[in-house]
C-alpha cells in the first residue's frame, strides 16, 4: 500500500488553464499530469500509488462553498479530498462546520496564495474550531516559487500557533518548510499532533535534512507526499530511498501513518 498525502487536481474544464497559469507564475515549472482527477489516477497507476489525498485551496473568500462542494463530489475510494477555507472570511467558522458535516477529513491552507500570515491573530478562531472539529490541517510551509519577499508561512509562525489546534493533526508540508531547512530544524517542537509531508522534496531537499527530521520527530510523524502534478511520484519515492530508511520507517511513511490519520 502506498498513499500520497499531498496531490492536486482541478475540474476538467479548468485544469489546463490552471496548470499553465500556475506553471508560468513559478517560472515555467514543469508538471507531470494533465491536472484532472483522471490524470491524477493515471499517474498513480503508473507509479504504483493506491490512494491520494487531493488538496484544494480557497484562494478567494467568495469561492469556498464552490470548492468544498466540488471536494465532496470528487471524494472517492482512491481520491480523498480535503476542503479549504479562507481564514479571514467572515463565514470561515460556518464553512468549517459544513466541511465536517460533509464528511471531508481535513482542510488545506496556502498562506502565500491566500495572502495571510499563519500567526495572524485573526486566524486564531479558525484554528480553534479546527481543533474542536478534529479536522486534519495541511499547511503549505516555507517559500513558494511563485512568490518573493515576505514569507507568510515560516516554520516559527506555525510553531507559535500550534497550541490553538488542540490535539487535531497538523501537517507541515514540504518537509516543514520549502527552502527553509535550517529554520525547520530549529523552530519545531516535537508534538503529538505535528506531522510533516515529503512533498516537492525530489531534487530540492538534501536527503540529510529529511533524515534529521525523522531522527528528531520520529518516522511516525512523516507522510509520503509528492505535490503532483508539480513533482513525479516515482521521483519522490526515489528520494525516500536515498534517505536511508529502515523497512519499518518506510512502511510508516508510505502508508501506515496515513492510514491511521485517515481512519482507513
Amino acid at each position: 500500500m502506498i498513499i500520497d498525502f499531498h496531490t492536486h487536481a482541478f475540474p476538467e474544464g479548468l485544469a489546463k488553464r490552471a496548470l499553465t497559469g500556475l506553471s508560468s507564475r513559478a517560472g515555467n515549472m514543469p508538471f507531470y499530469t494533465d491536472g484532472t482527477p483522471d490524470g491524477l489516477l493515471r499517474h498513480m497507476d503508473e507509479s504504483g500509488v493506491d490512494k491520494a489525498v487531493v488538496l484544494q485551496i480557497a484562494t478567494r473568500k467568495e469561492n469556498m462553498t464552490t470548492i468544498n462542494n466540488a471536494a465532496e463530489k470528487g471524494n472517492s475510494e482512491r481520491l480523498i479530498y480535503f476542503g479549504s477555507v479562507h481564514p479571514l472570511a467572515e463565514n470561515a467558522l460556518e464553512e468549517l462546520d459544513r466541511i465536517a458535516g460533509m464528511g471531508l477529513l481535513g482542510v488545506k491552507f496556502h498562506p502565500e496564495y491566500q495572502d495571510f500570515d499563519i500567526d495572524d491573530k485573526r486566524c486564531e478562531p479558525v484554528y480553534r474550531r479546527i481543533g474542536e472539529l478534529g479536522l486534519i490541517t495541511t499547511l503549505h510551509m516555507g517559500r513558494d516559487l511563485g512568490f518573493f519577499g515576505h514569507c507568510h508561512c515560516a516554520p516559527e509562525m506555525l510553531e507559535r500557533v500550534m497550541p490553538l489546534f488542540g490535539s487535531a493533526p497538523v501537517i507541515a508540508a514540504h518537509s516543514g518548510g520549502y527552502a527553509m531547512w535550517e529554520e525547520t530544524m530549529s523552530a519545531y517542537t516535537r508534538r503529538d499532533n505535528l506531522y510533516f509531508d515529503t512533498s516537492f522534496s525530489h531534487v530540492h531537499l538534501p536527503p540529510k535534512a529529511l533524515r534529521a527530521i525523522i531522527d528528531k520527530h520520529g518516522a511516525e510523524k512523516v507522510l509520503f507526499g509528492s505535490d503532483s502534478p508539480w513533482s513525479p511520484m516515482k521521483g519522490e519515492m526515489s528520494f525516500l530511498d536515498s534517505v536511508g530508511l529502515s523497512e519499518t520507517e518506510r512502511e510508516l511513511i508510505l502508508h501506515k501513518n496515513a492510514e491511521r490519520l485517515l481512519g482507513l
